[in-house]
């Protein structure tokens, strides 16, 4: 089906989403660009305005029943999905949350066509499009700024109290390093890349994990990580790629001995449950152990990192772990590990983040929607059909659908 005419959908979720699939330049580009037209819901809520829309010729609609496709960024809600139609936003149905098994029902039985964000990759399994660089963007600056509140060294603005990106890259300007700090991060990709954005415009001396343990240094510093850096073999030592990935229950972690020196962990890594725990309650209880905040930007509840009890919220991004009992408690207490574990980061900068997402969105799936599609990308992204069926690939979500 040739698709003429795209949707910009009204984000209905709760708690509300200020971000946008496309911004109002964007969708102009894209009009001019493919030879679609493309019209607006109006909206209340989102960061970019029905005047912003308007003003770059975008015309705003209360009835997207006309368009071909229909895209947003959160799960649209039941009651505004309209039958027949293409869309295209993130389902978070593909792992089997429980929470939406009864939105993919709804889509199945409305004989919609579901192409989800998060399953849209390239033929070696990469990812093309998501808002990882904005969650690092933002958790960074989130665990400097947790950094400062908990050692009462400097205060800045939260992402949220913030125009932009630009006003809170000049906050950082306010952060005062201690000489002797350690920083950690683990992780690459979209996320890890996306925080060391910030590192680089901090004070901080990069170094290998070998310099961070062995070196003494007059200069704040920090070391990034991958999973080679963490996981050895228990029984023979060493890391293998693909050995880990077919046999993770066969690896242990070894982050503790190098995160227990450091003064602040940001956790940017990619993690799979089944693979071994990063660091442990016990970890945590050791005399040695220095570092008193952790940024979790991965946020794996109950996951690889002891001290993530629960997510965090934008209003109120820290808490306190308490790592001789492993209960919650106030993160101003001494004894405390102050916590930032917010799920949903990009939403703080959701200009930014909304136009960094854009630009991949026209960069690497559109043209596949809108022209040519030879290695069936999008194809391998679509959970469900217009018939009202699971594709292939998601045939194993039918219970899950169905409510079993």
């Amino acid at each position: 089906m040739k698709i003429k005419k795209i949707g910009i959908i009204r984000e209905g979720k709760v708690p509300p989403d200020h971000r946008v699939a496309l911004t109002p330049e964007q969708c102009a580009h894209v009009k001019s660009t493919f030879d679609v037209d493309v019209v607006a819901q109006p909206s209340a809520i989102r960061k970019y305005t029905d005047a912003d829309y308007a003003a770059h010729g975008i015309a705003l609609r209360e009835d997207l029943s006309d368009c071909d496709l229909i895209i947003g960024v959160k799960e649209v809600p039941i009651d505004m999905l309209i039958e027949g139609k293409t869309y295209m936003f993130f389902s978070h149905t593909f792992k089997k949350q429980p929470y939406n098994a009864k939105l993919l029902k709804a889509i199945l039985d409305r004989k919609i066509r579901l192409i989800d964000y998060e399953v849209i990759k390239d033929e070696k399994k990469k990812r093309l499009i998501g808002f990882g660089r904005y969650a690092g963007i933002v958790g960074a600056y989130h665990a400097f700024r947790a950094y400062g509140l908990k050692h009462g060294l400097f205060s800045i603005k939260a992402p949220h109290e913030c125009a932009d990106r630009r006003e809170m890259e000049e906050q950082l300007k306010q952060v005062k390093l201690p000489a002797d700090m350690k920083v950690v991060v683990t992780g690459f990709g979209r996320v890890g890349n996306g925080a060391e954005e910030i590192l680089t415009l901090l004070p901080l001396k990069k170094v290998s994990e070998g310099e961070f343990l062995s070196e003494e240094y007059n200069e704040p510093i920090y070391t990034h990580l991958d999973t080679q850096d963490y996981y050895v073999r228990s029984d023979r030592g060493g890391f293998d790629k693909a050995d880990f990935y077919n046999n993770p229950q066969l690896y242990q972690s070894t982050l503790a001995e190098t995160v227990r020196y450091a003064d602040l962990y940001i956790a940017c890594h990619l993690w799979a449950s089944g693979n071994p725990l990063l660091l442990t309650a016990n970890d945590m209880q050791q005399p040695d152990w220095k570092c008193r905040v952790i940024a979790d930007v991965s946020c794996d509840v109950d996951g690889p990192i002891a001290s993530t009890l629960r997510a965090s919220k934008i209003a109120e991004a820290l808490y306190g772990y308490n790592p001789v009992n492993g209960l919650e408690c106030d993160w101003k207490l001494a004894e405390a590990i102050c916590v930032m574990a917010i799920d949903n980061l990009p939403c703080e900068l959701p200009k930014d983040a909304s136009e960094d997402f854009g630009n991949e969105l026209i960069k690497h799936v559109l043209p596949l929607m809108l022209g040519e599609d030879a290695k069936e990308i999008i194809w391998h992204a679509t959970e469900t059909t217009l018939d009202g069926h699971l594709t292939p690939h998601f045939a194993y979500l039918k219970e899950y659908a169905e409510g079993k």
